[in-house]
């Protein structure tokens, strides 16, 4: 029987991440007596959401409007969205704002493995976070330590198969959306014919990795992670148009400021759909700036124990700076991230970094992460039935908080004298 809330909420979806988390989160809501509604932008989606879903296959110049005819005829009250820089989410929550919706939007974790972003308005460059360390620090004062937990299981296999399910039914019906243009920069088969080569050669890569590792580590240096060039991280929230004028930036500041005998290690992305030579790039670059000996590249690799070798971490903004952080280890920050705040980060000029890395005050970075688990993670995670459940009771229990507290208070209402 379902459970009438207080107040009426009327809760709408736009995509998700591949697989059922969103069609799961939305059918618990629904049974607790929430209004549910979703609107698909192509067949992933329509496979993602089994049914009660409705179909939008317009322009983007045609969206707008009809999202917002959408939240008057339904009464929308809440907005869920994964990622709010896809275009179709960046109109959809400006139209929210102007109905004065709640806007929750969902990402990796800020903190990862185990842990789901799910904050009010915007994440990455979009939080409303504080940039203030006085501000997190005074927040933990009321704030618990931070958990011990077992891990989550997961499996990149789940993930990898509910993603090729869900981008091979967006091309098989995309009869039904002519309209539609995916988020991401590439086309299909050009990203399944990087992978396909960059799969014929993993054992070789693996080779590669194995042996630049054991010289990476008998070296004084630093790291640098690549992130994705289609990710919005680059892309909305960063200086840099793609990786590659990033890298170069930072190839380029290492040459002229590094000290001698520092070298600069290069990962890899373990995502990267392999349409980009990477290997062959930074060389490239590396021999350009007259340091060809001093930096290393590698597809592969410990990531959590290259972090703790490296004398300093530089990144984008990527979640990779965390596991530094965590470490004690220097980060410096060249594009925006929720953790880059004075006495966590390098505030300093890149240049200068090399040879005088400021590390993370330990203090400060535990209030940051406290506050985060109070305001904006929930525990969880997409890769194993375990992991999902625990994510989809920690999001319902998360988007449903101002009923439960409305609840909790007719219950006492009702039992006073």
């Amino acid at each position: 029987m379902k459970q009438k809330p207080i107040t009426r909420r009327a809760y709408l979806f736009l995509q998700g991440p591949p697989g059922p988390f969103f069609f799961r989160l939305g059918s618990v809501l629904s049974d607790h007596g929430f209004a549910v509604h979703r609107i698909n932008f192509n067949g992933g989606d329509r496979s993602d959401w089994r049914k009660g879903a409705v179909d939008y296959a317009g322009s983007a110049q045609d969206w707008p409007h009809y999202f917002d005819r959408f939240v008057v005829k339904h009464g929308i009250t809440d907005l869920i969205l994964f990622g709010d820089c896809r275009p179709m989410h960046e109109a959809a929550h400006g139209m929210a704002t102007l109905r004065k919706l709640r806007i929750h939007v969902f990402e990796e974790g800020y903190i990862r493995p185990d842990w789901v972003t799910l904050e009010l308005d915007g994440v990455n460059g979009h939080s409303t976070l504080s940039k203030d360390p006085n501000w997190y620090l005074e927040r933990a004062k009321k704030l618990p330590a931070l958990p011990d937990l077992p891990s989550i299981p997961a499996s990149a296999g789940r993930r990898w198969r509910e993603a090729a399910g869900y981008y091979g039914k967006s091309i098989l019906q995309s009869w039904r959306f002519l309209h539609y243009e995916s988020h991401r920069p590439d086309p299909w088969f050009a990203e399944a014919a990087g992978w396909g080569l960059r799969l014929l050669g993993e054992k070789r890569a693996e080779r590669r990795t194995g042996r630049a590792l054991e010289q990476i580590a008998r070296l004084p240096h630093f790291l640098l992670p690549l992130q994705l060039s289609s990710d919005h991280q680059i892309r909305v929230h960063s200086p840099f148009q793609n990786m590659k004028v990033a890298a170069d930036y930072v190839i380029d500041s290492f040459a002229r400021a590094a000290p001698e005998g520092l070298h600069l290690v290069v990962k890899q992305h373990p995502l990267d759909n392999g349409l980009v030579n990477w290997r062959r790039f930074i060389a490239r670059q590396a021999r350009r700036h007259g340091i060809g000996e001093r930096v290393h590249f590698v597809e592969g690799g410990n990531i959590d124990l290259m972090v703790r070798q490296a004398r300093g971490l530089v990144t984008v903004n990527s979640t990779t700076g965390t596991l530094a952080l965590s470490a004690g280890v220097p980060v410096k920050v060249l594009g925006r991230a929720i953790y880059d705040v004075d006495g966590i980060t390098d505030q300093g000029l890149l240049d200068d970094f090399w040879s005088q890395p400021d590390a993370p005050d330990p203090k400060i970075y535990d209030a940051f992460c406290r506050t985060l688990l109070d305001r904006c993670l929930i525990r969880g995670g997409f890769a194993s039935e375990e992991g999902l459940r625990m994510l989809i009771d920690a999001a319902f229990r998360r988007l449903t908080a101002d009923e439960q507290a409305s609840l909790v208070t007719v219950g006492r209402l009702g039992n006073a004298p």
